[in-house]
């Protein structure tokens, strides 16, 4: 059995023992242990300084002694050790055992041998490795120091230069050049002036004064002094030259090959760039490694000849002939780098070694004129008899026809699958013979269209009917209806037509019109779709668009839609002379069409100059449509426009009392009346315009122009108060109408009353909330008024219901700075980018003086918007200005006929200038242009 008693009770603890550890519990030391910091410190240095007495001590001894002393040390030890991070007071009162004296020792003696091994390397002269001194450079050149101050003048002087003493490469070679020029020894420096003045020993009137008051410096001398040492110097470098034999100095300037030299400058310049020098390395490993390669030759020449070395570049081609022979492009470009005589002395060793080559043979004959060109081309045939392009210069050399039909008649043989043989044979032939070679040609190339075309051709210059075209073409269609599709047919069909062969395209097209469609496609698809390729191709080729439209037109005669789609085009591409034509058979085929009737009428009156023919016309259309109001107005304004106001009223009157509508409702309609009564207003009648639009409002009080109209009647009486009266009533029964409240507020305005034109304003954003035109004139209203800070605060407020009206994004570049107006100016081309803005940016360039840009701005407006008078109007006035083509802008507004704008039409429809031409009514337009708000410089 075990005893009770424990065998480790009375006996010490072993070190590092803590009682609990094994259960969780931590370790820890109180000041009981280790006593007071002072005797910690103590214990601690009487234990450092009494260490090798330690180590020598043995086992249990050592233990006692070291907790012998620990009390009676504990007052002297120093505070820092009882810092917790301090391992020398953390640990002070530990036993000193057997290992750590082993390990003290195997310490020492490492330590010893790294003191050893660097002693050598501590040592100085000045210095020992012991102490660790070591001497600054300061020191170790005391001694010499002191025995520079025994060296003499003379010593001092013999001392040699650095470059006597060690002489460079580059030093050595100026040297040598100094030499072989006679000019050993010399050497220049700058002088001073005074030095010079003084060596000269000049003095002139032109002398600057010092603050002493003395003459310092005398200019006109030192001018003269410059002059003079530059003159030796020439005279020196002159005499230097006919010492040597007369031999240009390398410092001279060649004059006649320094031209040379700056067109060469280029190509280096470009070597530099490419790195010709490992370019060379390069493309030389490239033909080492494959000298059979043509490639790398080519490029390795054109090389040289990019870095100017021409001579270099034709040694490496002529290389490359020798290992490629069987090359065509080695031996083409070898002639090219050398001169005529050894180009054609190449070119034969080359078709020596490449007989078959087409391409060496026509550059041989390209060297060649005359009989030796004609030699050359039959020796080449010889040898490659099926080449078309041989056989074709073979021809072009022959002088008479006969030759050419002989030679080509012998090529069709050789050649029977070539088509430009087949052809050219066929031109030099007459009308039987080039049936027959044109058959034999369609049997030797079945699947050639350009044979069936030439056959159309052929006939259609022979006088040939269209139905013999016709008959032709569909044979081919038929025929080639795997090979070709209809795309492929349009473009023979626009090549005929432009060779001069209308015939033969719109035999093309007619015959292939129904090509690429399926048998159960709708008629009004495949005629929709022959009116877009119509449209496509009608500005390359107008006889192609004619055809494709007649074709659609076959499909859907009654189509208002394709002709006058077709008439558009007629009119825009076409000469002219088909379109009357056209607009008859599209009246016949569709009366009830009143569009087409119209643009007869006009293009008679407009174009053909003939009121007879157009009231014919009009006379015609309101036959086949008698309820028309269109037809009725239209010769109104015939009537009106050619200088017979009369029967116009007449018309009118008549037109007052019909019905129309189907004969239901009042007599005319708003339109007559108005009409009416502007061309009493136009005749000098404005009483009886007054009473008729008083007539007119009792039978239509909802149409909101013929309140305009008696609004503006009674105003040019004089009648103020009465034309504000009428504007009031009008706005109550047409509240919607923006002119009718823009013209009540105009008139407010007009009248110096700008706060109830305010008022109108606001009135009518309430009926019309989001109206650019209203918040324009409100912007306005308030920069008159009020002045531009106001405004811009109004026009903020306009921007944000309206963010995409580009009048008032224009109308804020002319309120903003002058600094600001290219920032608003791209604002307004983001958000808006109207017709508006793109004319004020154009008249921002106008301002700053950029005559380019603002016309290519104003151009740019007038086709975004042809019908904008007013862009029409700053073009025609900016181009006045700069003294630019007025007649071009004027032609281009006639043809566009513009009817809106802001100005535009307020001039257009005013009394006086009722009769005006375009042209006419555009200048006075562009009068009118300083009304609106300008740009402030």
């Amino acid at each position: 059995m075990f005893s009770v008693t424990k065998d480790f009770l009375g006996k010490p603890a072993p070190p590092g023992y803590v009682a609990g550890l094994g259960r969780g519990a931590s370790g820890f030391t109180t000041r009981s242990d280790i006593g007071p910091a002072r005797a910690a410190a103590a214990a601690t240095a009487t234990a450092t300084a009494t260490a090798p007495a330690t180590a020598t001590a043995a086992g249990d001894s050592s233990s006692r002694a070291t907790g012998g002393t620990k009390a009676s040390l504990a007052a002297s030890v120093d505070i820092r050790f009882q810092d917790a991070e301090n391992e020398e007071g953390l640990f002070s009162n530990m036993r000193y055992e057997a290992d750590d004296e082993e390990a003290d020792r195997v310490w020492a003696q490492i330590d010893a041998q790294m003191e050893q091994r660097h002693a050598g390397k501590r040592k100085s002269p000045h210095g020992t490795a012991a102490t660790g001194d070591v001497p600054v450079i300061e020191a170790q050149l005391r001694g010499l120091k002191k025995e520079l101050g025994a060296v003499t003048a003379e010593e001092w002087s013999g001392i040699p230069e650095v470059s006597q003493v060690a002489e460079t490469a580059a030093r050595a070679k100026r040297r040598r050049k100094a030499a072989a020029d006679g000019r050993r020894g010399e050497r220049f420096s700058q002088v001073s002036d005074r030095t010079l003045v003084s060596g000269l020993g000049l003095a002139g009137p032109d002398q600057a004064i010092d603050a002493a008051g003395g003459a310092a410096t005398d200019l006109l001398a030192i001018g003269q002094a410059r002059d003079s040492v530059l003159r030796m110097t020439l005279d020196q470098q002159q005499q230097q030259q006919q010492r040597l034999g007369g031999a240009r100095p390398k410092e001279a300037v060649d004059a006649q090959g320094y031209l040379t030299s700056l067109g060469s400058l280029g190509a280096a310049r470009a070597a530099e760039v490419g790195d010709i020098g490992r370019a060379r390395e390069l493309l030389r490993s490239v033909t080492a490694a494959n000298p059979t390669s043509a490639p790398g030759w080519l490029a390795r020449a054109r090389v040289e000849e990019m870095a100017g070395e021409q001579a270099r570049a034709r040694r490496v081609i002529l290389e490359a002939c020798e290992r490629c022979a069987r090359s065509e492009d080695v031996w083409v470009e070898a002639a090219r780098l050398h001169a005529t005589a050894e180009a054609r002395a190449i070119l034969a060793s080359g078709v020596r070694h490449c007989p078959q080559s087409v391409r060496l043979w026509s550059a041989a004959a390209d060297l060649e004129i005359g009989q030796a060109r004609r030699r050359v081309l039959r020796r080449a045939l010889e040898k490659v008899p099926g080449s078309q392009a041989l056989w074709m210069d073979a021809v072009s050399m022959e002088d008479g026809a006969a030759d050419a039909r002989v030679l080509l008649a012998h090529a069709v043989e050789l050649c029977p699958g070539s088509v430009a043989l087949w052809l050219a044979l066929a031109k030099l032939e007459t009308r039987e013979n080039a049936r027959r070679v044109l058959n034999r040609a369609r049997r030797a190339v079945p699947a050639s269209a350009d044979v069936w075309v030439a056959a159309a051709r052929l006939e259609e210059q022979h006088q040939g009917g269209s139905a013999v075209l016709l008959r032709v073409m569909a044979k081919a269609v038929a025929a080639l209806a795997q090979t070709v599709d209809r795309a492929g047919w349009l473009r023979l069909a626009v090549q005929s037509a432009a060779d001069g062969y209308p015939g033969t395209c719109g035999a093309i097209v007619r015959a292939a019109s129904a090509a690429g469609f399926d048998a159960d496609d709708a008629p009004e698809d495949r005629a929709r779709a022959l009116a877009a390729e119509a449209d496509a191709v009608a500005a390359q080729s107008m006889a192609t668009a004619r055809a494709l439209y007649a074709a659609a037109l076959d499909l859907q005669p009654g189509s208002a839609d394709l002709w006058r789609a077709a008439a558009d085009a007629e009119a825009e591409h076409g000469a002219g002379a088909g379109l009357a034509g056209l607009l008859e058979r599209a009246t016949r085929s569709c009366p009830r069409a009143e569009v087409l009737w119209l643009m007869a009428a006009k293009h008679a009156w407009a174009a053909q100059g003939s009121v007879a023919r157009a009231r014919a016309v009009l006379e015609a259309a309101f036959a086949a449509n008698p309820g028309s109001e269109q037809l009725l107005l239209a010769a109104v304004k015939l009537e009106s426009r050619s200088g017979q106001p009369q029967r116009a009223l007449a018309l009118l009157a008549r037109a007052r009392e019909m019905r129309f509508g189907g004969g239901q409702g009042a007599l005319g309609t708003a339109r007559i009346w108005m009409k009416s009564a502007v061309l009493l207003r136009q005749a000098g009648r404005p009483d009886e315009a007054l009473a008729l639009c008083r007539d007119a409002l009792a039978r239509f009080p909802q149409c909101p122009k013929l309140w305009l109209v008696c609004a503006q009647l009674e105003a040019q009486g004089g009648h103020m108060r009465d034309a504000q009266a009428t504007l009031s009533r009008a706005l109550k029964l047409c509240p919607t109408a923006v002119a009718l409240w823009t013209q009540a507020a105009a008139m407010a305005a007009a009248a110096d009353q700008p706060t109830r034109a305010r008022a109108i304003l606001e009135r009518a954003r309430v009926h019309v909330p989001r109206s650019a035109a209203l918040w324009l004139q409100a912007v306005r209203l308030e920069a008159r008024a009020l002045g531009a800070p106001v405004a811009r605060t109004t026009l903020a407020r306009a921007l944000q219901e309206c963010p995409h009206a580009a009048c008032l994004w224009a109308e804020g570049i002319v309120l903003a700075d002058r600094a600001q107006r290219k920032a608003r100016s791209v604002d307004a081309l983001k958000n808006a980018g109207g017709v508006e803005v793109v004319v004020m940016v154009a008249r921002l360039f106008w301002a700053e003086g950029k005559v380019d840009k603002a016309r290519a701005w104003f151009a740019r407006a007038c086709v975004q918007d042809a019908d904008h008078g007013d862009a029409w109007a700053w073009r025609w006035r900016f181009e006045q200005a700069s003294g630019g083509a007025v007649g071009a802008v004027e032609a281009e507004c006639a043809r566009a006929e513009p009817r809106h704008g802001e100005v535009w039409p307020r001039v257009a429809k005013a009394p006086e200038n009722a009769h005006l031409t375009t042209a006419e009514v555009l200048r006075k337009a562009a009068a009118a242009l300083s009304s609106l708000p300008q740009l402030q410089q």
